[in-house]
């Protein structure tokens, strides 16, 4: 489906922009048409076009609410794209509710959650996979994912699809201008040419994938179980890592019964550790209960770190464990304890198929070593110019990944080949929105805040 336009003459919306809670600033915004009329109401004279004006904001009445910063953006220089006001006063909820509904009482209805950043995309100002990077950039917690949304909302990931989109029309254009002649009467340099152009877009479309898988991670993390027998030290693990006392710490077996979850990050990618309750025989209800949450937990896992004694083998009970675990998640085993080994720890274990790590979690002793093999485990590697992806944006780019394979596999039946390449032009079109229903818009944007 084509990208919607916009009503003529859209709804003037209104909503706080800013944060709820008090504040030194606090911003409500309005969009829409005829914006002027509408700011003389509330502000008492006629505002320059991007210009900042201090002035009161007034009620009906007369009487003043706040006084603050007026400015006016006409379209289609906006964020929007349409006429946009800004006034900006103090911060706090009950005059910024009185500035709002004034706003309303002069013509606005209450904006929806993401309806300004949705008629920007609507009126060409942003594409759909930078929309999306907006509420990204807001909700990113760390140093990494905020540089990463930032480089998808200036249009760095919007770029490489439109790049490969250009490079599958070129191909498809090829293709139709060779479907007139049988495969026999081809000429080897339009088949080259073809097989060279195919090959280049596959290889240009798995380095896009790589960068947004990358992004994905930053944006959404990764979910790390710690499992094992009671008092092998998985709360006192968590506690290190998170620099925190999450969790309790006692010797007595089955002091966890439930699933604690707790967020840090790793060079700027966000882990989320949850510390399960000890899988052991029991006949305590209560701890029975988090036994089966332990065993549920480690289902959803991305990665499951199996906790250890470094004191003792591997026995019955942790073989038990270990073949209770879901065999396609990648697991790390953690021998803890190995400050009170009297030879000291051993050197770790890092192969393709089992990885073994030696450290303390009381001393700390091990843990670099572990944070570098989670961030190996979860697929992470650094790689410069990552962009913000989301969980559809993987999907798209692993479904046009696939339809080019299978282009590959049609090479000698063109009609099959030019199929293949629409639909993986389609995928590629779905991300920026060239192409897309009403209901993915509506989940988009109803997932944004209300000022945005």
């Amino acid at each position: 489906m084509q990208k919607h336009s916009p009503p003529t003459k859209p709804e003037n919306i209104a909503a706080i922009a800013t944060a709820h809670g008090r504040g030194g600033i606090g911003i409500v915004r309005v969009s829409g048409h005829n914006l002027l009329e509408l700011a003389e109401h509330i502000v008492g004279r006629q505002l320059s076009p991007r210009n900042a004006t201090h002035t009161a904001f007034s009620d009906a009445d007369g009487t003043h609410i706040d006084e603050g910063i007026a400015i006016y953006f006409p379209a289609p220089h906006s964020y929007t794209g349409e006429d946009v006001l800004e006034l900006q006063g103090h911060g706090g909820s009950a005059v910024l509710q009185l500035v709002l509904q004034r706003c309303l009482e002069s013509g606005a209805r209450l904006a929806q959650p993401g309806e300004f950043t949705q008629r920007a995309y609507l009126n060409d100002k942003l594409d759909l996979a930078q929309a999306e990077s907006v509420a990204d950039l807001i909700d990113a917690t760390t140093t990494q994912a905020a540089r990463s949304a930032m480089r998808s909302l200036q249009g760095d990931f919007s770029k490489s699809i439109h790049q490969l989109v250009a490079q599958l029309i070129d191909l498809r254009m090829l293709t139709e201008a060779m479907l007139d002649f049988p495969e026999e009467e081809l000429d080897a340099l339009d088949a080259n040419k073809r097989n060279f152009k195919l090959s280049k877009i596959t290889e240009e479309l798995d380095k896009v994938l790589s960068l947004a898988q990358q992004g994905s991670l930053l944006r959404d993390g990764a979910q790390v179980v710690l499992i094992g027998q009671p008092n092998v030290g998985k709360s006192s693990l968590l506690n290190r890592l998170s620099g925190e006392d999450i969790a309790l710490v006692s010797d007595i077996p089955g002091t966890t019964r439930d699933v604690i979850r707790q967020s840090i990050q790793i060079n700027g990618v966000p882990l989320h550790i949850i510390d399960t309750a000890g899988l052991r025989e029991s006949q305590d209800k209560v701890e029975i209960m988090g036994i089966e949450r332990t065993r549920a937990t480690t289902e959803r896992a991305d990665v499951i770190l199996l906790m250890l004694d470094a004191r003792n083998k591997i026995n019955s009970d942790d073989e038990k464990i270990l073949n209770s675990l879901p065999q396609k998640i990648p697991r790390l085993h953690i021998f803890n304890k190995s400050d009170l080994l009297q030879d000291g720890a051993p050197q770790a274990v890092v192969n393709k198929n089992e990885s073994h790590i030696y450290l303390s979690a009381k001393t700390g002793a091990g843990l670099d070593q572990l944070r570098e093999k989670l961030l190996s485990l979860i697929g992470w590697h650094n790689e410069g110019g990552v962009f913000m992806a989301r969980e559809r944006h993987i999907r798209a780019l692993l479904s046009a990944q696939k339809h080019l394979l299978q282009a590959a596999q049609e090479v000698a039946q063109s009609e099959l080949f030019a199929e293949e390449l629409r639909l993986a032009q389609e995928n590629l079109n779905s991300i920026t929105g060239e192409f897309g229903s009403d209901d993915l818009l509506g989940e988009i944007f109803s997932r944004f805040c209300i000022g945005k």
